[in-house]
This record gives structure tokens, C-alpha cells and sequence, in this order.
């Protein structure tokens, strides 16, 4: 494997005794690093760890008495395209910003630098790497991620993690009933309107267009879905009747219904993670995952088409719940997102909440009487092995998620699919694999349809 040139020179001396190792030893797995580039007011950092380690940007910025976040994707970008790399290994002459190393990283006794285009590791030994980072600082900023540990078993303990964490951050007096302690909205009329016409085994296509169109922006809103080109209907839409019994259908009407309604229920947060997707997409895109891997299941194993749906449309709603109870602190929820990609969600807010929005969603779920599938699908999406009642939702929200980011969604980290988890649901991976395919290339449809929820 020949080093860059770039590489070379940020070696130095260094390049003639470094040790190249295919990216597929494991042996260097654990002393890989990773370099994550910053800014602010003040000007640019970079921060090197070890890659596992969450790094505690709200300690990083204490310590320094700075307002650090992730450098900007134009000002990445310019840099990637200064040095011919996709991914910066942690060298700091790279870029020549001041630098910080985690005191974590002086405990090796090698490093492993990643070149992920030539398809190798940089293997260093400890004193070569302190000569390298001579000049940097040294501080303790990285949060090994295996100490963090996310309540996934015990969903009875949720409420009283919720409270704590409640009081924690805002001093609020603890009450009996969450809703109260929040200061949440009640569930919204059309939704529950709704959900009571979802129950009711007598409904008829006529009694929810009745419902649509005593929402004017809701009725709006469906004609507009219908119109779309990802439905591609033929002729004019022309009414909420035309839109339901022509197009989109009693099933997706419903659902698309009350995830637009509980969506207005709650602002949206103006402050998002940079790189990733908004609230309105992530639902979208795992809604329709959520859809396709339903139809593709089996019919005797086969989950209810719209509760899996209306699964994916609500699996993050409690992201707008973090932003309206935790305002404060959801700046630095924002940054830390940013900078650990890698680590899942829960447990960086966890760590820096005490609770996650699995959690909370659920919570708000369960008040306002949400179906028991679609609160499963809430509580237990990050945890691919569980198994109780109403399993298959949660199974289908993770195995479409990874599915999406493998795809370039952004919708979090990545974690390891195997074939176990396609059989577990009885799907065929190579026929998913071209459903998703399939679903990521229509990708411009799929973000239309979110513009227009966003839109409203």
C-alpha cells in the first residue's frame, strides 16, 4: 500500500518506520484514533481520540472556555478537496490547526491511523505518535460509550428516569401525571378523532374523509400527497374522496393523518444536528421502510401494514419532545450529535440527559393512547433482539434504519445487519436489498412528500 503524499509529509521522518496493515486486520481494531475538525468565534481546533470514545463537547468547551461545534460541510469540504482525502487521518499537520489529544490516547501503546481510500491502517507506536502531537494539548474529553448504560429492559423505570432527569435540568416539582410536569399539549382533536375511527370495526371510507376535511390544511395536505409524484396518479386529484379512494387509500390516509397531526402538536426545533436529516424526513424515510418490509413479510408472520407504517412515521417524535422540555441544554445535545456520528443517539443523550427519546416518546405515546404496537415499535427500535409482545414492529424500524444509512440516509449510526435478522422476520435479504435499492433511488419522491409535512 503506497501512503499518499499528503500522509507522507504530515509523517515526516515518521513515514520511513510506520507499519501499513490491511483494513480488515483486527488486530489494530482498538487502537484506532479518530480526528474530528472544529470552530467557533475564536477560530479552528481539532480534537484527536480513541474512534470508539464519545467526545464530551460540553466539557471539551468548559475546559477551554469556548463554543466549539463541528466544523461547517463547505469548509470540510474545501479541506478534502485541499488534500485529495475523503477522511482525514488523526495527523494533525494535516490542517495545521492548534490541536487536543484525549488523555485516553497516551495510554496505547500503538495507534492505528485509518486511509480508508487505499484501503489500510497507519500503525504507530506510542512515542512515535507523542513526537507527532508534540505540540498538541492534552486533555480529558472523550467518554468511553460501553460505561453509558441505556434502560432497554425495563420500560416500567422509564417514568421515573424521565422525572429524574426533568428535575435535574429544570428544577420542576415532580407531579403524578407527565403531561402535567411537561406542560404538553393534549392530543390533538383530529388525531383523536382519528385513532377512535381506527378501533372502530364499522368505519367507512366516508367517515374519515369527514374528518379530513373539517382540517383545512390537513385536507390540503392529503389532495397535495395524492397530486405527488411519487404516487403517480393518473388524472387530476380533485377532492379528499378522489385522494383516498383513487390513490392513496383508507390505510395510508389514516396514518399520514395523524402523524401530521401529533407533528404540529409540538414546534419543530430550529436547531438540528449538522449532516443529518430533519424531523419530517427521518419519518418519511421510515415510514415507507417500515411499509416495505411489512409487505414483504411472510403472510402468517406479517405485522399490520398502518401500524408499522404510522411506527415509522412516529418513531422520532420524541426528538421534538427533547427540544420542548430540555431547551436549554439541546444546543449542546445538537453539538455532541454532531460529533460522535458513530455512537448511537441514546446514548449520548443518556449521558447528557439522562434520558432518551425513546423514552420520552414513548411516554407521550402511552398518555395519549396510542396503539400498544406502535409504543412497542417507540420504546424498543434501538434494540434489535428483543422479544416480547408486538416485536416484529421494533425489528422492522432498526432493520429498515440500518438499511437506509447503509444507503446514505442520515438517519444515525451504523451498526452490523446479518442474515439473522432478515430471517428472524422471513425475508429474503437479496429481494429487500433491491426493494432498497429501489427506495433510496426514488429518493427525490420520497423528500418531495417530506417537504410538503414540513410545508405545514
Amino acid at each position: 500500500m503506497e501512503l499518499p503524499v499528503v500522509v507522507r509529509q504530515a509523517l515526516g521522518d515518521t513515514a520511513n518506520s510506520v507499519e501499513l496493515r490491511d483494513a480488515t486486520s483486527a488486530s489494530a481494531a482498538d487502537t484506532l484514533l479518530r480526528m474530528v475538525l472544529l470552530s467557533d468565534d475564536q477560530g479552528k481546533l481539532q480534537v484527536i481520540c480513541r474512534r470508539q470514545d464519545m467526545i464530551d463537547i460540553a466539557a471539551l468547551n468548559s475546559r477551554l472556555q469556548r463554543s466549539l461545534r463541528l466544523l461547517s460541510g463547505t469548509e470540510l469540504g474545501r479541506l478534502r478537496e485541499r488534500t485529495g482525502l475523503r477522511e482525514l487521518p488523526a495527523l494533525p499537520s494535516l490542517t495545521g490547526y492548534p490541536t487536543v489529544v484525549d488523555e485516553a490516547v497516551d495510554t496505547l501503546s500503538v495507534v492505528g491511523l485509518e486511509l480508508p481510500e487505499q484501503g489500510g491502517t497507519i500503525v504507530l507506536s506510542d512515542g512515535d505518535f507523542r513526537e507527532l502531537t508534540a505540540g498538541a494539548q492534552r486533555l480529558g474529553f472523550a467518554v468511553d460509550p460501553d460505561t453509558i448504560s441505556v434502560n432497554l429492559d425495563r420500560p416500567e423505570e422509564d417514568q421515573a428516569q424521565l422525572h429524574t432527569a426533568i428535575k435535574r435540568f429544570t428544577g420542576l416539582r415532580i407531579q403524578q401525571r407527565l403531561d402535567d410536569t411537561l406542560e404538553l399539549p393534549p392530543l390533538p382533536e383530529t388525531a383523536q378523532r382519528i385513532i377512535h375511527l381506527r378501533v372502530n370495526p364499522n368505519a367507512m371510507m366516508g367517515d374519515l374523509v369527514d374528518i379530513v376535511e373539517s382540517d383545512p390544511s390537513l385536507a390540503a395536505q392529503v389532495v397535495s400527497w395524492a397530486s405527488s409524484s411519487f404516487y403517480a396518479a393518473t388524472g387530476q386529484v380533485r377532492s379528499v374522496h378522489d385522494a383516498v379512494s383513487r390513490v392513496l387509500g383508507f390505510d395510508l390516509v389514516m396514518n399520514l393523518a395523524v402523524g401530521l397531526s401529533l407533528g404540529r402538536a409540538l414546534d419543530q426545533p430550529k436547531l438540528k444536528p449538522e449532516g443529518q436529516v430533519d424531523y419530517w424526513q427521518q419519518a418519511i424515510w421510515q415510514a415507507q421502510s417500515a411499509g416495505v418490509l411489512a409487505g414483504m413479510m411472510p403472510r402468517g408472520q406479517r405485522p399490520v401494514f398502518g401500524l408499522a407504517y404510522l411506527s415509522g412515521l412516529l418513531h422520532n417524535f420524541g426528538y421534538l419532545v427533547l427540544a420542548h422540555v430540555f431547551p436549554p441544554h439541546f444546543q449542546k445535545l445538537c453539538r455532541s450529535l454532531e460529533v460522535n456520528g458513530h455512537i448511537d443517539s441514546s446514548l449520548i443523550e443518556h449521558y447528557l440527559l439522562g434520558v432518551t427519546r425513546e423514552q420520552i416518546g414513548t411516554q407521550l405515546m402511552t398518555n395519549w393512547g396510542m396503539p400498544d404496537e406502535v409504543t412497542q415499535a417507540i420504546r424498543q427500535q434501538k434494540n434489535p433482539d428483543f422479544q416480547g409482545e408486538y416485536d416484529v414492529y421494533p425489528r422492522l424500524l432498526w432493520l429498515g434504519r440500518q438499511l437506509l444509512i447503509q444507503r446514505g440516509i442520515a438517519l444515525g449510526a451504523a451498526e452490523t445487519v446479518d442474515r439473522a435478522h432478515f430471517l428472524a422476520l422471513g425475508l429474503d435479504q437479496a429481494e429487500v436489498e433491491a426493494q432498497f435499492d429501489d427506495l433510496v433511488g426514488n429518493k427525490d419522491a420520497v423528500m418531495a412528500i417530506a417537504g410538503m409535512m414540513q410545508g405545514h
